[in-house]
């Protein structure tokens, strides 16, 4: 079946087979490709689509961030990456990216006061924790709290009600950073940390991560700001897996604390959330300078199982624009803590090298956010367990941001992807007496994956 553009800005399908051809009509966004509407595909041609993954299929249309993979764009609503995040804290985006503009002084002042009053957690969701162990993955203790809190916060849960709606959200913003540093000094074994409103987002963040009440920590002005860039950086990144996840279960009127926590499950897939944490594995593996080559050589040998994590991106077909903001934090808090990392030689050498190799030239593999994110949280102090939960807080909102703009989308009905089917065709079934003289044995490993 050949699509044909036609004029009349629709594009006509036809069946090579039967010579039968429906027209379909074609949009097109403010930036970005023109899309093809197959709304009515099923229902005019009996016809389906089939996009593993969904990589060439938008399941919505949404005003908040846009992507161009090809020229390394990331846009907020209009505004590029690398302006908001030198020139805004993370309060304004998260303003932003709620409501559609930076705030004036007046909303900004009203909305960070609103923030700072609903940081603490209930008393009694601090005792869920006792019933995680010690030892558990704080990314399993996020999914199981998050989840935890409509359960505890019942004035915040009818989404058809627009205050309620906008309560949960900024719960939500303000709780998780209390949440994401009370499931880490509870595998600690040290006391939950009481959040301090006289600070920033990013210090408070910092201060109930790493103080303790024997002693005062000192807040260096330059890793607040890393930490405010670093949640700015990973405040939203338009329909991946984890914003997609939201959307689909809120699709099906889920309340927004479930959907939040659907969310922190995806994030926590190695191949989503968990790649910074990946990136420093990789780097341990490689061990030292002198040792680049042979492991470049072994990304490119394809029956060689080892991967350059950090390189490359599914949508980035150039320099991920948040890894250039990344690296200039990278080298800021290397400095100001006076830190001589090895790795971090090793990571500029290998992006020196990487950048100037004809196989990664070929396949535009460049650094990305992920590549600089792992080394400057390491230098910190966060442990890398907690990488994927500093991502979780700062991408809370703009799982929010969709999950709002969901809701009021007329055109969004709940998420029902269909499959291309290619099991058994109906069969007549077999008595138990008789079975084992008619069907052959299935192992366990196949029925698990393992291979037929």
């Amino acid at each position: 079946m050949n699509p044909e553009n036609e004029a009349d800005d629709s594009f006509t399908l036809t069946d090579n087979g039967t010579g039968e051809s429906w027209k379909l009509p074609a949009r097109t966004g403010t930036m970005g490709n023109r899309l093809v509407d197959i709304k009515s595909l099923y229902g005019t041609t009996g016809l389906l689509t089939y996009d593993p993954g969904f990589t060439s299929t938008a399941s919505c249309k949404s005003d908040i961030t846009f992507i161009d993979g090809e020229k390394g764009i990331l846009l907020h609503r209009g505004y590029s990456i690398a302006d908001l995040a030198e020139k805004s804290d993370f309060m304004e985006v998260c303003y932003l990216l709620l409501y559609g503009e930076l705030p004036t002084p007046e909303e900004k002042n009203s909305f960070n006061t609103d923030i700072k009053h609903h940081t603490l957690i209930h008393e009694q969701l601090a005792r869920f924790y006792s019933g995680f162990m010690r030892s558990a993955h704080p990314m399993a203790i996020m999914v199981g709290v998050v989840g935890a809190l409509s359960a505890f916060y019942h004035d915040s849960t009818d989404i058809t009600d627009i205050e309620q709606r906008r309560l949960a959200a900024h719960r939500l913003i303000a709780k998780m950073p209390t949440i994401g540093a009370c499931a880490y000094k509870y595998s600690l074994g040290l006391p939950f940390p009481t959040p301090r409103n006289n600070l920033s987002y990013a210090e408070n963040l910092l201060q109930m991560m790493f103080s303790n009440p024997a002693e005062d920590y000192e807040i260096l002005p330059a890793l607040s700001r890393a930490v405010d860039r670093l949640l700015i950086l990973h405040a939203d990144h338009e329909q991946n897996a984890s914003t997609s996840t939201v959307r689909l279960a809120g699709s099906s009127g889920a309340n927004p604390y479930a959907c939040i926590a659907s969310g922190i499950a995806s994030l926590w897939g190695p191949a989503h959330g968990g790649a910074n944490e990946a990136v420093l594995k990789m780097l341990e593996e490689i061990g030292s300078v002198d040792r680049i080559r042979k492991y470049i050589a072994k990304a490119q040998d394809k029956k060689d199982p080892f991967r350059l994590m950090g390189f490359g991106h599914r949508v980035y077909k150039n320099y991920d624009p948040r890894a250039t903001v990344m690296r200039k934090s990278c080298h800021e808090v290397l400095s100001t803590l006076g830190i001589q990392d090895p790795q971090l030689e090793l990571a500029m050498r290998l992006e020196e090298i990487a950048l100037n190799d004809d196989y990664f030239i070929e396949k535009k593999l460049y650094p990305n956010v992920d590549f600089y994110s792992g080394i400057i949280m390491k230098a910190m102090g966060f442990p890398t367990s907690m990488f994927t939960v500093m991502f979780a807080i700062g991408r809370t909102v703009g799982w929010i941001s969709h999950w709002k703009e969901m809701l009021v989308d007329d055109e969004q009905k709940i998420g029902r992807p269909r499959q291309l089917y290619s099991g058994k065709k109906q069969r007549r079934h077999i008595s138990l007496d008789r079975r084992g003289h008619t069907e052959k044995k299935i192992s366990w490993s196949w029925l698990w994956g393992g291979g037929r």
